[in-house]
């Protein structure tokens, strides 16, 4: 080893999820330590447009309810949320955006001094508070960062978490990383807290940036715990197109134009979602993806346009990053429909914890996209991520401290990890099957296919660089989430199944939950209990 440490907290990652965390553990009196295998701040927070829905009781629409933002987001999630957890984070939300602003997070406010609220997709009232017109992951990310900085909370950057260390009785004891020249070492820690984001990279095209390689997931199944509804990955209904098939990281197209009235139309100038969805453009992405999918198809075009021009002269205050966007594409999205299709943008599944981030291993925490908490169900609500990553990240640290408390911690444990290896796959070869087989439209043959290319184009390598770690989490991911997809025989929220078009409430109203057993085989699992939520 080149080096060691010590902390009472790891945590991996330094979005909105990590770094509320570790500032609430600072609060708390812990030793916490933030591991970001980038630059800090380089997931997908910064890159959130929209905003953060919450009801605040001193303003809010006249009908709007905590109880509604729950109801809209038990109908997102297709009958897979769990209610108490969609009630425990969301009642939670008020008091998280008080904690963010007394940070220093500025958001958008109307001439009265009351925070400006626009509508989503799913959202039945104005309750999604924005920053900077379309920059709110970019503000949250800002304040929660310099909040960081200013209280000296040390952070490890460009240091990648290769797999988690286990004490002799199978609990957490610290994590192995590599720094940017690949040496090696270790953080001996009681409590380990994912915080490592999504895993858009699983496809060609996403709205996520380099770094959502699903290094969560895979240090997760790994270190022995239970993932659930991976076969959840939610496409964003509008990302910018680009002739011949563009890859990687596309320019996202945030609902918020849609809530403020822009409409989605074919290359005919038809309406896409009308008679859709009793909400047409507004109604939940899951069924706007398949709709933009199912008519970019029939026409041939491979896009839809998203018609913007009503908006008018105020649409470059209101919206400055897609503006630029399309600016920098040739489009003047003031004069002109703006060409867009749908991309991998979320996950809605992820490793299996309580709302306060415990998960199925002792010393193991999730938060934020990482973490299947039963907010999200089947299909994720607008702007519920943030608010997510926020409530359950405080949580987390809440959760890591009482449990030292309560005398709940490992013992140290230095095995020797010298020679961590995996299996690895081509990362083009990857990325193009699984769009092929998993995306917006999937049926049993193709998945199978897809299973068995993947695990033939596997190769046992070791882990001693960053985009070795990355594409063995890939790899792992992705036979976890095709294996998901096979077993469930249905249609339900994001996963469209053209083989099983039927919801099928009787046999899959329940979540897909995943194991590695002793022989590193994915295995099918009952989920657990977790602190009351499963």
């Amino acid at each position: 080893m080149t080096w060691e440490s010590g902390a009472d907290l790891v945590v991996v990652g330094s979005g909105v999820a990590g770094l509320t965390a570790a500032l609430r553990a600072r609060e708390l009196g812990l030793r916490v330590l933030v591991v970001s295998k980038d630059a800090a701040g380089a997931g997908n927070t910064s890159w959130a447009q929209g905003g953060v829905a919450v009801f605040r009781p001193d303003e809010h629409d006249p009908a709007d309810s905590v109880r509604g933002h729950v109801e809209d987001t038990m109908t997102a999630g297709a009958g897979l949320c769990s209610r108490a957890a969609v009630r425990s984070i969301l009642g939670a939300g008020s008091e998280a955006i008080d904690r963010l602003r007394a940070l220093g997070a500025l958001f958008d406010t109307d001439a009265d001094g009351s925070l400006s609220r626009t509508r989503e997709g799913g959202h039945s009232s104005f309750r999604v508070i924005h920053a900077g017109g379309d920059a709110t992951g970019a503000e949250v990310q800002r304040a929660l960062s310099d909040a960081a900085r200013d209280g000296g909370i040390p952070v490890l950057e460009r240091h990648c978490v290769v797999e988690l260390l286990r004490d002799d009785r199978g609990a957490i004891a610290g994590a192995v990383a590599l720094d940017a020249e690949g040496r090696q070492g270790v953080v001996h820690a009681p409590a380990v807290l994912l915080a490592t984001g999504g895993l858009g990279q699983l496809y060609s095209a996403t709205s996520n940036p380099d770094v959502a390689t699903a290094d969560g997931v895979a240090l997760a199944l790994r270190a022995g715990a239970v993932v659930a509804d991976l076969e959840f990955v939610q496409f964003h209904p509008t990302v910018l197109y680009a002739p011949g098939g563009a890859r990687g990281r596309r320019p996202l197209i945030t609902e918020a134009v849609r809530g403020e009235g822009a409409v989605l139309v074919d290359v005919n100038g038809e309406r896409v979602m009308a008679g859709q969805h009793p909400l047409e453009d507004l109604a939940p992405r899951d069924v706007v993806s398949a709709a933009i999918y199912r008519r970019a198809d029939e026409t041939g075009a491979g896009y839809v346009y998203l018609d913007a021009t009503g908006i008018g002269a105020g649409f470059a205050e209101r919206f400055p990053t897609v503006f630029a966007a399309c600016r920098a594409a040739g489009i003047d999205p003031v004069r002109e429909p703006i060409p867009v299709t749908s991309a991998a943008h979320y996950s809605c599944g992820g490793v299996l914890s309580s709302v306060d981030g415990r998960t199925t291993v002792p010393g193991l925490y999730a938060a934020g996209e990482v973490a299947c908490t039963g907010l999200n169900g089947a299909n994720r609500l607008a702007s519920n991520s943030l608010l997510e990553g926020l409530v359950v990240g405080g949580r987390a640290a809440d959760a890591v401290a009482h449990d030292r408390r309560c005398g709940l911690r490992t013992r140290r444990s230095s095995p020797d990890v010298a020679g961590a290896s995996a299996a690895v796959v081509d990362r083009d070869l990857l990325q193009r099957t699984m769009s092929r087989a998993a995306g917006i439209r999937r049926e049993a043959e193709a998945l199978s296919e897809a299973a068995t290319m993947l695990d033939r184009a596997g190769a046992v390598r070791p882990l001693d660089s960053r985009q070795a770690v990355e594409d063995s989490s890939l790899a792992l991911t992705a036979q976890a989430l095709l294996l998901a997809a096979q077993t469930r025989n249905e249609s339900r929220g994001c996963h469209r199944r053209t083989d099983y078009p039927d919801t099928d409430d009787a046999r899959w109203r329940r979540s897909i939950a995943l194991r590695l057993d002793v022989s590193g085989w994915l295995i099918r699992t009952e989920p657990e209990l977790i602190g009351g939520v499963a």
